[in-house]
Order: C-alpha cells, then structure tokens, then sequence
C-alpha cells in the first residue's frame, strides 16, 4: 500500500459512509483505510463493518478525541504517505495522486493540503498564518466574511486558494503526510482533543526540517462543522482548552496571560448577559462558566499530557 487514510469519527454514520464511498471510489491508487471510531453512538462503527469491510476499523470504548485517534490508526500505517481525512470530508477524482505526486517529487516535504470547498464549491480557509493575536484576528475576520459568503472575503480567500505556497499550517481535515515525517515529530500531540492540532502539528514538522505546503492542484469538499454537530457544547470548550495549550506551548506566557484575560472578560460578561430564567439561559451560563474555569486554571507543563511526542 502506497496511502494509509485515516478516518476519525464521532456519530458522524451518514458523513462517514459518503467520506469512506469517496475513497473506494477516487482514491485512484492502492490505499489502506483505518477507520476510527469514538464510541459512537449511532451506528457509525456498524455501518463501516458491514458496508466497507476493507477497512481496518478500531472501536474506542470512549471518546478518546481527534488526535489520540489519528495516532491510534498511525500505528496500524502501512503506506509511505498517510491521508488524514475528516469523516465530514470527501475526495474528488484525482485529489490523491496529485497529493502523492508532489511527496514524490520533493523528499523534504513533509506535508501537502488540498483546496477545500463547500458542497456549493465555495473556497474555504483551510491554510494559514501562525497562531498569534494579530494574525489570528485577520484569519478570523476573512473565515466569518467567507461563512457569510461576503463578495470581498470569498475573493480574498480564492486568490489565496489559487495558488501553491507554505503557510504556517494546513487544516486536518485533509492532508497528505509523509509518514516518516509523522514519525520524526511523534505525530499528534495527544494534549490537544480536538483544534489546533493541526497548527501545532505543522510547526513541529517544520521545526524538524519539514516542508508545509498548500496546493490548489487537488480538491476536497468539506462539508464544515458537520462533524461537531453532535456534541457543540462540547466542541466549544475543547477549542478553548486546545486554545489556551497552544499559547502555553508556544507563544510565551506573555501572550499566554493575554489569551486567559480576554478569554475569562469575554466569558464573564457572556455569563452575565444570560442571567434570567430559561433552559437557553441557563445552557449558555453553563457553558460561559466552563469557559472562565478554562481561562483561570493553573498553567501546566503543556508537554506532561503528551503521549506521543
């Protein structure tokens, strides 16, 4: 086997089976798929057993998050190349050769991100800047004007798309790797469960001697978010959480204390705007406070959670 692709799920049954249906049908070479699955609850790991029986499933008793998944189904690689692929993402013809192709051509590149559009075709943001203030303001800004398909946001990030560079980091949602690339840097840093593993991945490998690259030469569609549409709440506070340990791990504990006080003021006056009676009210106050319980934890070592690096 020339790929491994790698599938995490979480109760995504119906993303899944159209992701897993995109790669025996456009994978257009020999790929092993491991799928793994995070105790889901509805019926994912059934459906992959009896429709896609080429896969390797892996059936976690609980929900053991995107990247300790990710290295569970690293261990069980064969291929040269790894596909990480979300569960909500699907390949389109020609997507996976032209990936491998450029691994082929450059032994120093350690990792290649597609073009990523919605259903409609839309370009999305999937490549970017380091993670600090400034830079992650006008990331933000471009992400919400492209969601609100605003004409100026969605050109910007067309252009963008349009042609080959290396950003900082390209998203997980799909990205061809060299495994012994993922090898070198322990792949996945088990800290993070979910968000920014990606970025922090992609630092890692460059720190290591890695080339990061976006191509427009594959596409993918991504059908965004789907995959955390079962548990939000949950999906909120992780970002927050993988938020915060990214800062500590890698910009310093200045922009560490800034980070936790804007994150806990933002928190608090969320938590105060929604006092009043009502399950929405008091579901938002609930989650308001997990987020200030976040942003005002004792910093750890960001490395004594880190399994695999």
């Amino acid at each position: 086997m020339r790929v491994t692709a790698v599938v995490v799920s979480y109760n995504t049954r119906e993303e899944l089976r159209r992701c897993l249906d995109s790669l025996r049908t456009h994978a257009g070479m020999p790929c092993q798929v491991v799928v793994v699955d995070n105790a889901s609850t509805d019926g994912s790991a059934d459906m992959v057993e009896k429709e896609f029986s080429e896969a390797r499933l892996i059936r976690n008793r609980e929900n053991v998050g995107f990247s300790r998944g990710n290295n569970q189904a690293l261990r069980e690689a064969k291929g040269a190349y790894v596909l990480i692929l979300n569960s909500d993402a699907e390949l389109t013809p020609g997507a996976l050769p032209a990936l491998a192709g450029l691994l082929d051509t450059r032994p120093r590149l350690g990792a290649v991100g597609p073009r990523t559009v919605s259903a409609d075709g839309t370009v999305q943001v999937s490549f970017g800047p380091a993670l600090r203030p400034l830079a992650e303001w006008r990331q933000r800004r471009l992400v919400r004007g492209v969601k609100r398909r605003d004409r100026t946001a969605v050109k910007e990030a067309t252009e963008r798309a349009a042609v080959e560079h290396a950003p900082e980091w390209i998203s997980a949602s799909c990205l061809l790797a060299r495994k012994e690339a993922l090898d070198t840097v322990g792949g996945f840093d088990e800290g993070f469960f979910l968000y920014e593993e990606d970025v922090d991945l992609c630092l890692r490998l460059r720190r290591a001697g890695w080339g990061v690259v976006f191509t427009p030469a594959a596409q993918v569609i991504h059908h965004l978010g789907r995959s955390m549409q079962s548990d939000p709440g949950r999906a909120g506070l992780e970002y927050h959480r993988s938020h915060v340990r990214f800062y500590r791990k890698h910009n310093g504990a200045l922009l560490t204390a800034g980070l936790r006080a804007f994150m806990g003021t933002k928190a608090a006056l969320g938590w105060l705007l929604s006092l009043g009676p009502g399950p929405e009210r008091r579901r938002r106050r609930h989650q308001e406070r997990d987020v200030l319980r976040v942003a005002l934890a004792p910093d750890q070592d960001p490395g004594s959670t880190r399994r695999s690096e």
